[in-house]
Formats: C-alpha cells, sequence, structure tokens
C-alpha cells in the first residue's frame, strides 16, 4: 500500500515545489525591473507630470527616439515631458556660461560711459573755472553755451548721430559775439544799438573773420579724433550684447532636441538613471546642435581683437583723456587771440556788419567779401602792442590744468586694462562652448559611459569638429539648415567688424602699452606726476607742453606746443606768441645786459 503511495506524494511535492519556484522568480523578476528609480529622477529633475511615468516596465510601440528591444519605463507621453525638459535645460546651461561674458560686456560698457561722463564733467567744470575766474566779463553769459557744448559732446561719445566739429564751431560761433562786446569792445552795447540781428552777424562771420586764430580748428580735431574711438568702443559693446542676447534666446532643432533626449535621458529608460553619455558622444550632440553657434567664431574672434585695439587707441596714450582736458587751453588760447587782434578784429567787423554805426548790414556774408578785408595777422602784428597791455596778459597762459587726484585709481587707463584682461577668456568662447557643456559632471570618460544606444566602454563614433560644414559627418545630429537668426547676427557683426577697420584703418599699428612712456609700472608711475595722473606735461612752466599724440581716425597727429598747428592740418594762422608768457621770454634784451655790465663796472669802482 504505501508503495503504492509514495510515487504519488513525491511527484505531487515535486509540482508544488516548482510552482513555488517560478512564483519566486517572477516576483523577484517583476521588483527587479521596477521603475521607482526611474520616477524618482522623473520627479527630481521636474521632468513633468509623475503620474505619466509606470509603476512597472512594459512596452510602448508608440517610441519615437528610445527605442529598443525590451521592456522599458517610458511611454510616448515621457518623451514629450523629456524633449520640453532637455530644451529647457540645454538653454538654461547655455545661459550659465554666456551670462558672465554678457555681465563683463554691459559692466564695462556702463563703466566707460561713466568714465567719460565723469571726464566730461571735469573737463566743463575747468573751463567754467577759467571763464569765471579770468573773462568773469563773458562767464554768465558763455556758460549756457559751455553746458551745450559738453551736453553735445556727451550724446556723442553715448553713440547719437553728431558731429563734433559742428559742435565746438557752433560753440564759437556764440561766443564770438560775447568776446566781441565784452572783452574786445567792453561797453559797445551801452553806446549802440544792440539786437538779435548784430549777434546774427557776428555769429554767422565767424569763421570767415577767424577772430580766435587755429585755436577751434585744433580743438576740434583732436576732440573728434579722440572721442571717435571712445564713441566706437561704446558702439562695439553695445553690438557685442546684442550678440550674447540672440545666442542666448537661439531655438533648438527638432533633430537636435531628439539628439539630446537620446543623450540624457533614453537611459532613463532602461532604468540606468546613473550612467553619464561618453565625452566623445556628448561633442558630436552638443556641435550638432551649437552649429549655427559655432559659425560665429570667426567674426568674434575678429570682434574682440578690435576691441583690444580700440581701447588700447582710447587709453594707451591717454589721447581721451588730454583731449578733454585741453578744451580749458584751447578756449583760452582762442580768447588770448581774439584779444591781441582786437583792433583788426573790431575794424573787419565794422565793415561788415556796421556795429559801432547802429546800423547792421544784412547778415548774409560770403566768404569772398570778408576775405577782400584786411586779413588777420598770421604773425605779430605790424604795430607793436603796448608791453603793459601784453604783460597784463601774459599771466593768463601760466593756468596750469588740474588733475585728477593721485588717490583715484580707478582711471580710464586702470578699467581699460581691467576689461582686456578678462576679455581674453572669452576670444574663443563660441568654439568652446560645445566643449564647456560636456565638462565636469555631464559626461564621464571612464570604462563605462553611454553611447546613445547602450552601455559601452568607450565611444567609437567619429567625433566631428565644429561649424556646419564639418556636421555633414555627424553620426548623432543631422544638420539640414543654418539657424536664420544666427546667420543674420553673424552678418551684422562681420559688417560691423568691416566698417569699424576702415574707419580706423592703423588701429592695429598702436604700440603696446608696454614700450609707452618710462618708469612706468603695472601699479603706476615711479614719478610723482605720471600720465596716470593725467598730467599733460613734466616740467616747471606751462610751456613745456608734451607731444601727444591724437589717434584720428587712422591718421595720428602732432598736439605741438605753443598752440602750433597739428602736422596734416590745413595751413593756418599760428597764434600769438605772448611775450612774458613762454620761456623765450624769459631771455635778457640787449639794453639789460648793457645795464647789468655797467652795474658790475660801478661796483668795481667803488670797491
Amino acid at each position: 500500500m504505501f508503495p503504492g503511495i509514495c510515487p504519488r506524494v513525491t511527484s505531487c511535492g515535486a509540482f508544488w515545489i516548482l510552482s513555488a519556484v517560478v512564483l519566486a522568480v517572477s516576483v523577484i523578476d517583476v521588483k527587479a525591473y521596477s521603475c521607482h528609480e526611474v520616477r524618482t529622477a522623473f520627479q527630481l529633475r521636474q521632468v513633468g507630470p509623475l503620474h505619466r511615468v509606470p509603476e512597472t516596465p512594459g512596452t510602448d510601440v508608440d517610441l519615437l527616439v528610445c527605442k529598443h528591444h525590451g521592456l522599458s519605463c517610458c511611454t510616448r507621453k515621457m518623451e514629450e515631458s523629456y524633449q520640453f525638459a532637455v530644451r529647457r535645460e540645454t538653454l538654461h546651461n547655455i545661459h550659465s556660461y554666456s551670462y558672465e561674458l554678457e555681465h563683463l560686456i554691459s559692466g564695462h560698457s556702463d563703466a566707460f560711459q561713466d568714465m567719460f561722463q565723469y571726464l566730461l564733467s571735469f573737463s566743463q567744470g575747468h573751463l567754467s573755472s577759467l571763464l569765471e575766474g579770468t573773462y568773469s566779463p563773458l562767464s554768465r553769459h558763455a556758460l549756457p553755451h559751455v553746458n551745450q557744448l559738453f551736453s553735445s559732446l556727451s550724446l556723442y561719445l553715448r553713440g547719437a548721430n553728431v558731429s563734433v566739429e559742428t559742435t565746438v564751431h557752433h560753440f564759437f560761433n556764440n561766443l564770438f559775439p560775447l568776446v566781441y562786446m565784452r572783452l574786445i569792445n567792453p561797453g559797445i552795447e551801452s553806446s549802440m544799438m544792440a539786437g538779435s540781428d548784430m549777434n546774427d552777424c557776428l555769429r554767422m562771420i565767424r569763421q570767415d573773420v577767424n577772430p580766435f586764430g587755429p585755436h577751434p580748428a585744433i580743438m576740434a580735431q583732436e576732440l573728434a579724433g579722440a572721442m571717435a574711438v571712445g564713441r566706437q568702443l561704446g558702439l562695439a559693446l553695445e553690438e557685442g550684447l546684442e550678440v550674447m542676447n540672440a545666442t542666448e534666446h537661439v531655438s533648438l532643432s527638432k533633430e537636435c532636441v531628439k539628439g539630446l533626449v537620446k543623450m540624457v535621458y533614453c537611459s532613463h529608460c532602461r532604468g540606468l538613471t546613473l550612467i553619464k553619455p561618453c565625452v566623445g558622444y556628448c561633442l558630436n550632440v552638443m556641435r550638432g546642435c551649437l552649429a549655427s553657434v559655432s559659425e560665429l567664431d570667426q567674426p568674434w574672434r575678429r570682434y574682440t581683437s578690435l576691441l583690444e585695439q580700440l581701447t588700447h587707441a582710447m587709453a594707451g596714450h591717454h589721447s581721451l583723456e588730454l583731449a578733454l582736458l585741453g578744451v580749458r587751453g584751447h578756449v583760452n588760447e582762442a580768447l588770448l587771440y581774439a584779444q591781441l587782434h582786437g583792433p583788426l578784429i573790431t575794424a573787419t567787423v565794422d565793415k561788415v556788419c556796421g556795429l559801432s554805426t547802429g546800423k547792421p548790414t544784412t547778415p548774409e556774408v560770403t566768404t569772398s567779401t570778408v576775405t577782400s578785408l584786411t586779413p588777420l595777422p598770421s604773425v605779430a602784428p605790424s604795430h607793436p602792442l603796448p608791453e603793459q597791455w601784453l604783460g597784463q596778459l601774459a599771466h593768463l597762459r601760466s593756468s596750469s590744468p588740474l588733475k585728477p587726484s593721485k588717490n583715484n585709481k580707478h582711471s580710464l587707463r586702470t578699467l581699460s586694462r581691467e576689461f582686456l584682461m578678462y576679455l581674453q577668456r572669452y576670444k574663443s568662447f563660441f568654439a568652446a562652448l560645445p566643449e564647456m557643456l560636456c565638462e565636469g559632471e555631464n559626461v564621464v570618460d571612464d570604462s563605462t559611459c553611454w553611447s546613445g544606444d547602450g552601455v559601452v566602454e568607450s565611444y567609437t563614433g567619429r567625433v566631428v569638429g565644429n561649424g556646419l560644414h564639418a556636421q555633414r559627418q555627424n553620426p548623432e545630429v543631422k544638420v539640414r539648415t543654418p539657424n536664420p537668426t544666427l546667420a543674420e547676427v553673424k552678418e551684422r557683426l562681420e559688417s560691423f567688424n568691416q566698417e569699424t577697420q576702415e574707419t580706423f584703418p592703423k588701429l592695429g599699428q598702436l604700440d603696446p602699452w608696454e614700450e609707452l612712456g618710462s618708469g612706468e609700472t603695472e601699479e603706476g608711475s615711479t614719478t610723482e606726476c605720471d600720465d596716470e595722473d593725467g598730467c599733460q606735461a613734466s616740467g616747471d612752466g606751462p610751456e613745456k607742453t608734451s607731444h601727444t599724440k591724437v589717434f584720428t581716425e587712422g591718421k595720428p597727429i602732432e598736439r605741438q606746443p605753443e598752440g602750433g598747428s597739428p602736422v596734416g592740418n590745413p595751413a593756418k594762422p599760428p597764434s600769438v606768441r605772448v611775450i612774458g608768457g613762454s620761456s623765450s621770454a624769459s631771455w635778457p634784451k640787449p639794453w639789460s645786459l648793457v645795464l647789468f655790465l655797467a652795474a658790475l663796472c660801478l661796483q668795481w669802482t667803488l670797491f
């Protein structure tokens, strides 16, 4: 009996044991392929609604990007969320890398404009103090014209369509009636019929009569040359900001987004939430996505080179600072010139405007009418002026220009050095952007990494270079057409570079800062009065003015001492040398030498 029962019991036990094993294996298999880690990563990275992630893997034939044979924790809805998330994350990463460069450009653009306004304000106060202290009869009426002059110069440096030459000549046109009636002929207003017609006549004939000598033209040329570089630098920084704004808001193509999803999130579908892409694989995807951005590399390198050259031209020789500080000296020389030639100016104006008779003629004066009259002398007048008068005017030349405090290290040159130091890091920004996005925690270069299709020991695909042309061989992202927005940005940047080079053809020929000056170090000059302080000369007398080169659209000119005409200027009458106002006036004359010898002889006789 027992032997018959035992075989049945044995076979029955084996059946239940086998069933238990199959059930245990099924439970373990389901637990091993749970989508719990995928749900966690989906939630932490804020990809989308959590209910889109299944609890357990399955098969979804609707997958478009993350297709593979076997079970998957992804669905079609998850792919849509992945596409939205990867687009957001990539643009955020691009912005995080470009933010520092954008901040560098915008911050220094504001800093340069603030420095320009400081220099303008300093020069304006410098000129106003001269008029109030030395030319008080006309200062109250001249100050509004001074304000207008520097307001126009400020607009020019900010990029407005303003002509520096026209602004300077307009200032001297408005200054001439005041000089004529309050300095050359004080009290003439009370003895004649004054009116707007007389002032208009004086303004219109100012450039023909030339009462201020060559000084308005010299001042206009120096300001135009130095300020043109500063203005172009401001415009260049604005152009750079436009380029950065365009790249930050670049749109990613559908092919790019699919490649990014495959690189970043398709591994999650298999439960591999911690695996990182291979370096070469990441470079191919990013270079394909940023192919149009990389096309900006060459024009951007040229642009940063022009920024360096503009900064050198503006601050290397202190051209802008010296030109603005020189406004006071040019106006002072112009007023002296008018006072010294007062009688001839009066005679010329009287013939044209008839101011002395109170019957002004029509202010429509032609050049031939004025030039047919007695011209102003180009050198000293034929009839010598009284020595006493010359002596009273001589002290006006000795007013030395103010200079910024030595404690103020925030000079234009210091600001420029700081800007150029930071700029060096970003010359190859657009070419290096794909590499920057594939650095650090985003990729791994270990023994195992994600290749887009599975886990491999190393990426075996061909790694392509930057630019649209190189993407023809890209195995990961197909680039069909260039981005039209970035193509327009590239064209505009190339056009700006070309216009800048044509406007300033000799930018690259300026001397490096290290070769400028003598005894200058990175911390400043070793002398007490150095170029960093804005000094114009390092001598005792006001006539020891340094020969300062001023850059003017590809043609450097040289500001000569004694207020002479710059090299390359049209021939104009030089300023009159005031006796007693220069170093040459201190040399002994023959009669004084005779008196000195006589005194020595008398002393020898007495002793």
